[in-house]
């Protein structure tokens, strides 16, 4: 394993940034400090102009693998992960099969293994019939980052809406819960009155299906089991006004049992959009008007939103290509999360501090990752090199996704990512990726 001088960089950590030096050692970080003298064979690296960032941990997202490989792989998304400087994510059960067995579900940790060059974890899938198999994850709490229910719709048996089921994992698990809240009553009710107006239903019809109402009762539910059971609840991609009054900042994060989430497609489009881009931002839950978008970015800097993620679903463009109600939900972002809020840093939206917060510090904290998402001596050394006066325009020639296409094409982002680094291993330098080490497995200290 290499070792690597970072020089006269802008390093970013813990609500700072300062001017410095890292030296990366044996895959971790050996010493932050102003000025490191040249070390014996060490690679050095210029980094005067650029800034140093933690990578950022993406705790949701969608990489197909096993069963809908042609959409994407493990190693498709992964690789497009690192060349946006996420360095490390945890994926969904929705695979097929889904992830409904311990079996099934050390599968995909040995598909990743052998593939990913991004750090990795995944989460246990929950249905209604499977409580008792979904609580042997308990054993493995400092190896596995959560169980995930899906409290609206989903692909297959995912959806979990047996009262008995629920309260009987909210009671019993001992790994953190995270849950997709949408309230499948109240959207086959708005959908069935759309259906009555006897005309075709369109993307902008999305938000009204899946509207405010279905997302705050589901939320509300999950907040009075967790509650209920003092639970350690988890909350994925909050889109409304309206849910922001369930949660709270008056705790630090690390002592919450309720934590949120916000993706950066909510924080970036507008139910406006649909307009534009149609099926190509229909998502669960939905992209919705314009004032919920600014309620988030209010939560997320008061903190009553956690963190940043990106719930990245591929699908094929042909599978986009459908009439509205045949088209399926999802976004490919993973890629340019990073960009994007970078972009926000630069539109002084946000500051580039509070962006490593809620990207790196903030995920590690919650789900209590073991020595990453920080720039501290002895951690393991996640890091990227960013270029804030670097332009990146999203083209089909750059998007690495396997779907080929991304929501944000031709969108310019005033920064590029230049390396970055996974456990001290150069895996992405100036557009070329070295491929001779994979990514490892996430562990917690719980």
């Amino acid at each position: 394993m290499q070792t690597y001088l970072i020089k006269n960089i802008s390093i970013v950590n813990e609500g700072r940034t300062i001017a410095g030096d890292v030296l990366i050692k044996n895959g971790r970080i050996e010493k932050v400090a102003a000025n490191i003298q040249p070390a014996m064979f060490a690679n050095e690296l210029n980094g005067e102009g650029l800034h140093l960032l933690p990578g950022a941990i993406d705790d949701q997202v969608h990489f197909r693998e096993p069963g809908l490989t042609h959409k994407a792989t493990i190693y498709t998304e992964a690789k497009a992960a690192i060349a946006g400087g996420v360095t490390s994510f945890m994926e969904m059960p929705n695979t097929v099969p889904p992830a409904f067995t311990q079996e099934l579900l050390e599968n995909k940790y040995k598909i990743a293994a052998k593939s990913s060059l991004a750090n990795y974890s995944f989460y246990m899938g929950t249905s209604n019939d499977n409580a008792d198999e979904v609580l042997k994850t308990n054993d493995k709490k400092n190896e596995v980052c959560g169980i995930k229910i899906f409290m609206g719709s989903s692909t297959g048996n995912l959806l979990v809406d047996n009262y008995l089921t629920l309260d009987k994992l909210f009671r019993e698990c001992e790994l953190l819960i995270a849950t997709h809240c949408e309230d499948e009553k109240i959207i086959k009710r708005n959908l069935e009155i759309l259906q009555q107006q006897n005309r075709e239903l369109v993307p902008s019809d999305h938000p009204i299906i899946r509207n405010d109402e279905a997302c705050f009762e589901s939320s509300l539910k999950a907040i009075q089991f967790a509650q209920k059971h003092n639970s350690r609840l988890h909350v994925f991609h909050l889109s409304t006004e309206k849910e922001m009054q369930l949660f709270s900042n008056m705790v630090p994060l690390k002592d919450k049992r309720i934590t949120t989430e916000v993706c950066v497609h909510h924080l970036h489009f507008t139910s406006n959009d649909y307009a534009q881009l149609g099926n190509l931002i229909k998502c669960n839950p939905a992209i919705k008007a314009p004032h919920n978008r600014e309620a988030l970015w209010k939560a997320l800097l008061d903190d009553r939103l956690d963190l940043i993620a990106t719930d990245h679903a591929p699908h094929t463009w042909a599978e986009k290509d459908e009439p509205y109600i045949k088209a399926h939900a999802g976004l490919p972002l993973v890629q340019h999360s990073v960009l994007l809020m970078l972009h926000y840093v630069k539109e002084k939206k946000i500051t580039i501090e509070k962006m490593v917060e809620k990207m790196s510090h903030a995920v590690a904290t919650c789900f209590q990752i073991t020595e990453r998402g920080f720039i501290r001596e002895g951690y393991f050394a996640d890091l990227v090199m960013v270029d804030l006066n670097e332009k990146t325009t999203v083209s089909k020639e750059n998007i690495l996704y396997k779907c080929g296409w991304s929501p944000l094409e031709n969108f310019t982002f005033p920064a590029s990512i230049k390396n970055t680094f996974v456990n001290g291993h150069l895996v992405y330098g100036n557009g070329v990726f070295d491929e001779s080490q994979f990514g490892q497995r996430l562990l917690f200290n719980r």
